[in-house]
C-alpha cells in the first residue's frame, strides 16, 4: 500500500511539474515577445503595430490630396481587376486581356504568381497566377513585363515613397530632392505634390497600357461610378487618368493584412500564434535583427540598403538589361554615388504567399531568403563591399531557429483572406484578372 501511494505521489508530482514547467514557458514567450515588440516600435508602444480595419477609412494613412471615400474605394476596386479597360495593348491579341491584378494577385500576396509579372503580352493564369507566359504573337521587347520583382501592395498605405528606389512621392524621403524633379517625366510627377501611391499610379496607367477616357468608361459601365466618386470634380475633368489614379490608390490603401495571426496576438489573443511562430517572432524582433530595418507599422521602413543581391538580368528573364536604371537602386533617382545599389526595405506581411524575393527575384524561396540573410555574403560582385549595408551581418541562426523564423514570416504574418479585397464581378462583365483564351479556361469564366 505504501509502495502504491509512493508511486501515485511520484506520478502526481511529475504531472504537476510538467504543467508548471510548460505554463511559465508560454507566459515567458509572450512576455518576452511583448517586450521586444514594444522596444522595436518607434513610439515604444505595443499597439503601434495594430493595423486598422479596411473599412475604417479615417484610420488608414492617406494622401491629403486624395481623401478616402467609400465610393472612391469601390470604384478603384472594380477598375483594378477589370480587363475591359485594357484598351491600349501593343498587339490586337492583347486587347481586353489584362488588368492591374494580372501582376498583383490576392492569392499570391498581391504580387505576381510568377518570377516576372506580365500584363499586356501575357497569356494564362494557372491557379495563383503561376502559369502566366509570353504570348507567342509578341516579341520580347513588346511585353509589358516587370524588370524588377513586383513589390506587394499589402499595407502599402504605410509606404510614403513607392518603387524599389523610392522615386515616387513628393513627401517623406523625397523631401529635399526637388532639384531632381525636372530630370525626367517620372520625377516631374512629384511636382504635383502627391504621395507615392497616387504618383506611381499616374505613371502606371500609361506604362501598363490602360486607357482612361470617357468613351472607354462609358463602354465599360463606369460613368455613374465616376460621377458618384468624383461629384466634386467638374464634369469636363472627371473622367481622366488623374481621377482614375486617385480611385486606384484609394482602393490599394485599403488592402490591409489586419487578420494575420500576429495582428490577433497584438490585440490580445495570445493563442493566435503557435509555439513556433512565437519563437520566430522573438527571433524577428531579437537575435535575427529583422526589426532593425522592418520596424514600421507594415514591418517595412523608409530605409534603403545594399544587400548585394543579383539583379533580374543575371538570370533567365524577359526583356531585362544590365544597363537598366533599376539596377542602380536609390541612386537612379538621387544621382548620389553613396546610394548605389541600395533598395527599399519592403513590408513583409503575406510576402510568403508567392515565391521569389529581393528586387532581382534571386531568392527563389523563403528558405533561400532566410539563408542569405543568415550568411550575409553578397552574391552580386558588381556591388562593391564598400557599398554594403552595415546592418547586413551574419546572424548565427541554427537550423531550428531558421525554421521558427520561417514559421513566423510564412504563417504568423499571413492574412488568410486577402481574397476579400477582390470583387465578385466587374462592370464590364469581363473575365478577370486576365481574359485571354487560356486564362478564361484556367479561371473558369463563361
Amino acid at each position: 500500500m505504501r509502495k502504491i501511494s509512493l508511486v501515485f505521489t511520484i506520478i502526481v508530482v511529475s504531472v504537476f511539474s510538467c504543467t508548471k514547467d510548460r505554463m511559465p514557458t508560454l507566459i515567458e514567450l509572450d512576455t518576452q515577445l511583448r517586450n521586444l515588440v514594444s522596444a522595436s516600435a518607434p513610439n515604444g508602444q505595443l499597439d503601434f503595430y495594430v493595423l486598422p480595419s479596411e473599412n475604417d477609412l479615417d484610420q488608414i494613412p492617406q494622401d491629403p490630396t486624395n481623401p478616402l471615400t467609400e465610393a472612391k474605394v469601390n470604384l478603384g476596386k472594380f477598375m483594378f481587376y477589370d480587363t475591359g479597360l485594357a484598351t491600349n495593348p501593343m498587339k490586337p491579341s492583347g486587347l481586353g486581356t489584362y488588368s492591374c491584378a494580372s501582376c498583383h494577385i490576392p492569392e499570391a500576396g498581391f504580387k505576381p504568381g510568377t518570377f516576372q509579372g506580365i500584363a499586356d503580352g501575357g497569356v494564362g493564369f494557372g491557379i495563383n497566377g503561376e502559369n502566366r507566359l509570353m504570348n507567342n504573337e509578341y516579341e520580347e521587347d513588346e511585353l509589358d513585363v516587370q524588370d524588377a520583382r513586383a513589390l506587394s501592395l499589402v499595407n502599402v498605405a504605410y509606404v510614403t515613397n513607392t518603387f524599389w528606389n523610392g522615386q515616387f512621392g513628393s513627401t517623406g524621403v523625397n523631401e529635399g530632392t526637388e532639384h531632381l524633379w525636372d530630370q525626367d517625366e517620372v520625377a516631374m510627377l512629384n511636382k504635383l505634390g502627391h504621395e507615392g501611391i497616387e504618383t506611381q499610379n499616374l505613371e502606371g496607367l500609361h506604362v501598363h497600357r490602360i486607357e482612361i477616357s470617357k468613351p472607354v468608361l462609358e463602354e465599360n459601365g463606369y460613368i455613374e461610378l465616376f460621377d458618384e466618386a468624383f461629384a466634386d470634380v467638374p464634369e469636363e475633368e472627371r473622367y481622366t487618368t488623374e481621377t482614375a489614379s486617385f480611385a486606384f490608390s484609394a482602393y490599394i490603401r485599403t488592402i490591409i493584412s489586419n487578420r494575420a495571426p500576429f495582428q490577433n496576438w497584438l490585440k490580445g489573443n495570445l493563442d493566435a500564434l503557435d509555439y513556433k511562430e512565437k519563437r520566430g517572432a522573438i527571433l524577428f524582433f531579437g537575435k535575427a535583427n529583422c526589426s532593425t530595418c522592418h520596424y514600421n507599422e507594415n514591418l517595412g521602413s523608409p530605409e534603403f540598403h545594399a544587400l548585394g543581391v543579383n539583379d533580374m538580368y543575371q538570370q533567365p528573364s524577359y526583356s531585362t538589361d544590365p544597363n537598366d536604371f533599376r539596377n542602380e537602386g536609390r541612386a537612379a533617382f538621387t544621382q548620389l554615388e553613396e546610394d548605389l545599389y541600395k533598395f527599399k526595405v519592403p513590408g513583409i506581411y503575406n510576402n510568403a504567399d508567392s515565391d521569389f524575393f529581393f528586387h532581382g527575384a534571386s531568392a527563389k524561396t523563403l528558405d533561400d531568403l532566410i539563408e542569405y540573410k543568415n550568411n550575409a555574403v553578397r552574391e552580386n560582385f558588381n556591388v562593391p563591399e564598400s557599398q554594403m549595408s552595415i546592418k547586413f551581418k551574419p546572424l548565427g541562426l541554427t537550423d531550428e531557429e531558421k525554421s521558427h523564423l520561417k514559421a513566423f514570416i510564412k504563417t504568423g504574418l499571413r492574412d488568410p483572406n486577402l481574397i476579400r479585397y477582390q470583387p465578385t464581378s466587374v462592370p464590364s462583365e469581363s473575365c478577370f484578372p486576365n481574359a485571354d483564351t487560356q486564362s478564361i479556361l484556367d479561371l473558369g469564366c463563361d
